[in-house]
C-alpha cells in the first residue's frame, strides 16, 4: 500500500468509524461519546490505524482548533435570550457562582491528588468548567426530569460551553506568568488579554453576524447555498479574529450564534439546517481524532491519582457547585439534588484540552486527566442519572403525559379533557394565534417544527410518554409520527386516520411511515372538526358497577367516539390496532354529542 492510499484509509476511516459508532450508539440505546471514545482509542493506540500526529502533522492544531469554533457556533445557535429569562435565578447563579466553584474545587484537586503545578491545575480546572451539551440533551431526552431540573440542565449544557472555553482561554494566557511565580504579571496579563480578546471578539462577532443578516435579509445568498456561505463566514471570522487575538475566535463564533439565534429579521432555516447536519458528522469525526491521539501509558502515569481525581470532581465538585450557587433559587431540593448528579463532560472539553496540549509540549497529562473525567462522568451519569431521577421523584419509568402535534381547536378540546382529568399535556404547533388560544385555556404549548430537529433539543417533554398528530396534512402526520418514533418508542406515536379518497401513492407512503391510526379509522381531522362544529363535546365518564360500557353506549349512543381510557395512573390512548377491554374503575373520555 502507496503513502496516498494509506492515507486515504485513515481519513476514510476517520470517517466511517464515527459516524458508525454514532449509529451503532444510537442502536444500543448507550451514550455515542462512550462509543466514539472506545473507537478512537482502539483505532489508534491500540492497533494504530489511525495515527493523527502522521496523518496531518502541523495540520492538527488548527484543524482542531478550527473545530471547537464550529463546535461552539453550532451550541450558541441554539441560545435564544427569551427561553433562558424564564428559567431565572438558578441558571445566572450555576453559570456564574457555579462555574467559580467548579473551576476553584478541580484546581484544587488537580494540585493535590494530580500533583499538577499550579499554572497546570488552573487550567484543567477552567477546561472542566464545560459540561457537554451532546451528551447531556440525550441523556435529558431518556430521562424526561419532571419540572424545574430539566431545562436548566439542557440551558447550562448550551451555555456554559463558551463560559469554560473563554476561562480556559485567559487562563493559559497567563499560563506561563503563574508557572515562573509572577503573580503580578499574571494579573495585569490577565486584564490585558482579557480585555483584549473580549473586545476583539465580540467586535468581529458582531460585524459578521449583522453582514451575514444583510446579505439574507436582501437575498444576496440563494437558498442552496446559505449553508455553505454560512460556514465560510463563521471560518473566516473565527481565523480573522485569531490573527488579531489568540483564541478570541472562540468568542467571535460565540457571539455571532448568540447574535444569529435571537434577531428576527432574516430566516434562519437554512443555517439551522446547517447546525444540524453538519454537528453531527463534526462531532464524531473530531472525537476519533482526538482519542486516536491517546497513549496507554499517559493514563498509566496518572496511576490511582486519575480515578481518585474523577471521584472528586463527581461526588465534591459538582455537589457542592450546585447545592451553593442554588442557595434561595426556588428550586426543590430533589431538583437540586438531580443537578447535582448531571454534569457529563463532552467534546468542547476533550478539545480544548487538546488545543493547549499541543501548544503545551510535555503536557500530555492534561490531556489524559481531562478524558478520564469525560468518560468517567459520561459512564457514572449515563448509567445513574435516569435511576436517580425516578428515585427523586423528577422521572417516572413509564411517562403517561400526552403530546399533541397541532392546536387547532379540536387538539385544543382533546387537550383541556386531559389535561382536566390529571394528564400531563403539552401542545406544539407554528400557528401564532392557536398557541395564544390554547394558552387562554391554561395549556402548555411550544412553538415550533414538528419535523425539525432543531425543535427537539429545545422541547421539554418532562413527563410526557406519548405522541399524538394531528394536523389537517397525513403526510405531516406520518412525518412527525415517524420522527417521534425514536424519543418515544413505536408504540407510543399516533396519528390521525388520513381521509379514504386518498391517492395509491399516498396510502404507499403511509405504510411506510411510522405512526398508530388513532381513535378510529373514520377520525380524520375534518370528521373532528365538523363533530365539534355541531356541538360535540369531550366528556370524561367514570364506569361503575352500575354504569359500565353498555350503559355508557346507550346514553352517549353509536356515535360517542372514545378516544382514551384511564385507569389509575395508567393513560390507554385508543387506536385502530388496538380494542381496549372496559371495566369498573376506568374513566373513559370520549367525544359524545351534547
Amino acid at each position: 500500500m502507496t503513502e496516498s492510499e494509506k492515507i486515504l484509509v485513515a481519513l476514510s476511516g476517520i470517517f466511517v468509524l464515527g459516524i458508525g459508532s454514532q449509529w451503532v450508539a444510537s442502536r444500543l440505546k448507550v451514550p455515542s461519546i462512550l462509543l466514539l471514545l472506545l473507537t478512537g482509542i482502539l483505532a489508534g493506540p491500540v492497533f494504530n490505524l489511525v495515527n493523527p500526529g502522521q496523518l496531518l502533522g502541523d495540520l492538527l492544531l488548527p484543524l482542531v482548533s478550527l473545530c471547537v469554533g464550529i463546535v461552539l457556533f453550532e451550541g450558541s445557535l441554539s441560545l435564544r435570550i427569551k427561553d433562558l429569562r424564564q428559567i431565572g435565578r438558578p441558571l445566572i447563579m450555576l453559570l456564574t457562582v457555579g462555574v467559580l466553584i467548579t473551576w476553584v474545587t478541580c484546581t484544587l484537586a488537580a494540585w493535590w491528588i494530580l500533583d499538577f503545578n499550579v499554572s497546570l491545575a488552573l487550567l484543567i480546572g477552567a477546561i472542566l468548567t464545560v459540561t457537554g451539551p451532546t451528551v447531556v440533551g440525550p441523556m435529558l431526552q431518556h430521562i424526561r426530569p419532571i419540572g424545574q431540573a430539566g431545562p436548566i440542565a439542557r440551558w447550562e449544557g448550551i451555555v456554559v460551553d463558551p463560559i469554560g472555553a473563554v476561562l480556559a482561554v485567559l487562563v493559559f494566557s497567563v499560563y506561563r506568568p503563574v508557572q515562573n511565580a509572577d503573580f503580578d504579571g499574571a494579573a495585569w496579563t490577565a486584564t490585558v488579554g482579557f480585555l483584549k480578546t473580549m473586545f476583539a471578539g465580540s467586535a468581529i462577532g458582531v460585524a459578521a453576524a449583522l453582514l451575514l443578516i444583510v446579505m439574507l435579509r436582501r437575498h444576496w445568498i440563494t437558498d442552496h447555498l446559505q449553508s455553505s456561505f454560512t460556514l465560510m463566514i463563521v471560518v473566516a471570522a473565527f481565523t480573522c479574529a485569531n490573527l488579531i487575538k489568540h483564541e478570541s475566535g472562540l468568542v467571535t463564533v460565540t457571539v455571532m450564534g448568540v447574535i444569529l439565534a435571537n434577531q428576527h429579521v432574516a430566516s434562519m432555516r437554512h443555517i439551522i439546517e446547517f447546525k444540524e447536519n453538519l454537528s453531527v458528522l463534526l462531532i464524531s469525526s473530531l472525537f476519533i481524532l482526538l482519542s486516536a491521539r491517546l497513549e496507554l501509558r499517559q493514563f498509566e502515569k496518572l496511576g490511582w491519582r486519575g480515578p481518585a481525581f474523577v471521584a472528586f470532581v463527581i461526588l465534591v465538585s459538582r455537589p457542592l457547585s450546585v447545592m451553593v450557587s442554588t442557595i434561595g433559587a426556588g428550586l426543590k431540593i430533589q431538583e437540586r439534588l438531580f443537578l447535582s448528579w448531571l454534569a457529563p463532560r463532552g467534546i468542547v472539553a476533550a478539545a480544548v484540552a487538546s488545543v493547549f496540549a499541543l501548544e503545551l509540549a510535555g503536557e500530555d497529562k492534561l490531556v489524559a486527566a481531562t478524558f478520564l473525567v469525560i468518560i468517567g462522568t459520561v459512564i457514572t451519569y449515563g448509567s445513574t442519572a435516569a435511576w436517580a431521577a425516578r428515585k427523586l421523584g423528577l422521572s417516572v419509568a413509564d411517562p403517561q403525559g400526552v403530546l399533541i402535534g397541532s392546536a387547532h381547536p379540536a387538539s385544543r378540546a382533546i387537550a383541556v379533557a386531559l389535561q382536566e382529568a390529571g394528564v400531563t399535556v403539552r401542545l406544539v404547533d407554528r400557528n401564532p394565534q392557536h398557541l395564544s388560544m390554547a394558552r387562554m385555556e391554561g395549556l402548555s404549548t411550544f412553538y415550533g417544527d414538528m419535523l425539525s430537529d432543531s425543535m427537539h433539543e429545545e422541547l421539554d417533554i418532562s413527563g410526557i410518554g406519548r405522541f399524538l398528530s394531528m394536523t389537517p396534512n397525513d403526510e405531516v402526520n406520518s412525518l412527525a409520527a415517524s420522527h417521534f418514533t425514536e424519543r418515544f418508542g413505536r408504540s407510543n406515536v399516533y396519528r390521525l386516520s388520513a381521509p379514504p379518497e386518498r391517492s395509491k401513492r399516498r396510502e404507499k407512503s403511509a405504510e411506510v411511515l411510522k405512526g398508530r391510526v388513532l381513535f378510529s379509522n373514520e377520525a380524520t381531522y375534518h370528521y373532528l372538526d365538523q363533530r365539534f362544529e355541531a356541538g360535540a363535546i369531550m366528556k370524561a365518564t367514570p364506569l361503575t358497577d352500575e354504569f359500565g360500557y353498555e350503559e355508557f353506549r346507550d346514553r352517549y349512543g353509536d356515535a360517542a367516539l372514545v378516544m382514551f381510557v384511564l385507569e389509575g395512573d395508567q393513560v390507554t390512548v385508543v387506536s385502530t390496532d388496538l380494542e381496549p377491554v372496559f371495566r369498573p374503575g376506568q374513566t373513559l373520555i370520549a367525544l359524545v354529542d351534547h
